[in-house]
C-alpha cells in the first residue's frame, strides 16, 4: 500500500513537471502562429512579389518568416531558441553541404515543427546562367542531403529558393514540372551585407510596415541576424502583426482555400511608385467644370445700360435700380462638385533623383582646397600608371556572401 502511494506521488509529480515544461515552451503572451496554410505547387508554382506576379495568400498584417543558407551553429541554434520562446514557426531553405555538416541541427529544425526546404547543394551564384542539367544536379543533390539527415521523404517540403534569387525561366520550368514551388520574397532585411543587428531589425520592420504583409527573407548563418531576430519578433508583436506558417498540401492536410485576389502580388498604398495611375469607374469619374457665366459674377443683362450688381457676401446690401426686386443669390464659382475616390488611392509622390538620368553629375568640392583639391579629385579614379579605371590590385570591393542586385530601369522614365 505504501509503495502504491509513493508511485502515485511520483506519477503526479511527473505530470506536474510536464505541464510546467509545456507552459515554459509557450509562455503566456507569446507571439505564436496565427494560422497555418497549406499550398499546392501545381496551382501556384512561383510566389514572391519581388520577382513574380503572385505571392502567398496573406491578409493584412500577416508575415511569413524564412531563413536561407543554414544550418550553421551557433547562429541557427540561437534563432531556433528565439522561435521556440515565442512559439513561432518558420521555413528554412537549407544548403546541402551545410546539411551534411550539421545533420543533428536539421533534425532539430524538423522536430520543432518548422518547414524544411531546398536551397541547392553548394549555393552557386550562377543559377541565372547555368544549364538546366547543372541546376537539376544542384537541386537533386541538396534533396539527397536532406533525405540523408531526416530519413523521410515526407519531412522535406517541395519548396525551393534560387540562391541569390538569380532566376531564369528554364530552371523555373524544370522546377514546376517536378512539382516544386519556387519562392522569392516580398521584402529583405539586407542582413548578408554585413550591417549591424540594429540596422537589420530596422530595415526588416520598416519594409514590413511599408507593404503590410508578405514573405520576409533572413539568413540564419549571420551573427547580426541572430542578434536582431528577438527585436524583430518583439516589434512585430507590438505592431499587431501575425505569423503564418506555410506547409505543403497533402492528403492529410488539403490545400487552404483562399480568394484568388489574395494570391495577386499588388503594391500597397505605401509603395513609392511614381507616377501612379489612378483607375476609376465610370460612376466615380471626375466631372468637368462648367465654364463661368456673367451670372456667376453677379452680373445680369450684360451690355445693357441697366446693370444690376450683386456685391460680395461680406456686404450687407445690394445695389439695385429703383423698383427692381432684389437679386437672387448666385452660387459661387467655380462650383464645389462632390465626387468619390477609392479609399485606397493616395496622392502621387514626388519624383526622386533616381527617376532621372544624369550624364555628367556635378560634385561641389571645398573651395578652400584650391587647385590642389581639384587635382586630387581629378586623379581620384586613376591608377598608379595614370590611366582611369580599376587597377589590377583591385580598388573595387570583391563581392562576398549572399548577393542580390535589384536594378532600377533608369532608361525609361517614368518607370513603374
Amino acid at each position: 500500500m505504501r509503495k502504491s502511494s509513493v508511485a502515485a506521488f511520483l506519477l503526479a509529480s511527473m505530470m506536474i513537471g510536464l505541464g510546467s515544461a509545456a507552459a515554459a515552451e509557450c509562455p503566456q503572451g507569446a507571439l505564436g502562429v496565427s494560422r497555418t496554410i497549406a499550398v499546392d505547387p501545381a496551382d501556384h508554382p512561383r510566389v514572391g512579389s519581388m520577382q513574380y506576379p503572385e505571392s502567398l495568400p496573406l491578409r493584412d498584417h500577416e508575415v511569413v518568416l524564412t531563413f536561407d543558407d543554414g544550418p550553421l551553429p551557433p547562429y541557427t541554434t540561437r534563432i531556433l531558441d528565439t522561435l521556440a520562446s515565442e512559439c513561432v514557426k518558420a521555413t528554412f531553405f537549407m544548403v546541402g553541404r551545410m546539411v551534411r555538416g550539421y545533420p543533428a541541427l536539421v533534425r532539430r529544425i524538423y522536430s520543432e515543427g518548422h518547414t524544411v526546404a531546398n536551397h541547392s547543394q553548394t549555393h552557386p551564384f550562377t543559377f541565372h546562367k547555368m544549364t538546366v542539367e547543372h541546376a537539376q544536379q544542384e537541386i537533386e543533390q541538396a534533396h539527397a542531403s536532406l533525405l540523408s539527415a531526416l530519413g523521410d521523404e515526407k519531412a522535406i517540403s517541395p519548396f525551393f529558393r534560387v540562391p541569390g534569387l538569380l532566376r531564369q525561366d528554364s530552371v523555373e520550368q524544370w522546377l514546376a514540372a517536378h512539382h516544386y514551388m519556387t519562392w522569392s520574397v516580398d521584402f529583405l532585411a539586407d542582413d548578408w551585407t554585413h550591417i549591424n543587428n540594429k540596422e537589420v531589425a530596422k530595415r526588416a520592420i520598416n519594409r514590413i510596415e511599408a507593404r503590410g504583409r508578405g514573405i520576409l527573407l533572413l539568413h540564419d548563418i549571420q551573427p547580426a541576424t541572430a542578434l536582431a531576430f528577438p527585436e524583430i519578433l518583439r516589434e512585430l508583436k507590438v505592431r499587431g502583426y501575425k505569423i503564418v506558417h506555410v506547409v505543403p498540401a497533402t492528403a492529410d492536410q488539403p490545400k487552404t482555400a483562399a480568394e484568388p485576389e489574395l494570391w495577386a502580388a499588388r503594391h500597397s498604398r505605401e509603395d513609392k511608385i511614381w507616377p501612379r495611375t489612378v483607375v476609376m469607374s465610370v460612376e466615380n469619374a471626375l466631372p468637368v467644370l462648367a465654364a463661368p457665366a456673367p451670372q456667376s459674377f453677379g452680373i445680369e443683362n450684360f451690355g445693357r445700360p441697366s446693370i444690376r450688381i450683386a456685391l460680395a457676401q461680406t456686404f450687407e446690401s445690394q445695389l439695385i435700380s429703383d423698383g427692381q426686386s432684389p437679386l437672387t443669390s448666385m452660387p459661387p464659382w467655380p462650383q464645389q462638385l462632390a465626387y468619390s475616390i477609392p479609399a485606397e488611392e493616395v496622392v502621387l509622390p514626388a519624383p526622386a533623383a533616381y527617376n532621372f538620368r544624369y550624364s555628367r553629375p556635378y560634385h561641389l568640392g571645398d573651395k578652400s582646397k584650391g587647385k590642389k583639391g581639384a587635382t586630387a579629385t581629378a586623379n581620384a579614379g586613376k591608377t598608379k600608371d595614370g590611366t582611369g579605371g580599376t587597377s589590377s590590385s583591385g580598388s573595387r570591393p570583391r563581392a562576398v556572401g549572399h548577393q542580390l542586385t535589384v536594378m532600377r530601369p533608369i532608361g525609361l522614365w517614368p518607370w513603374r
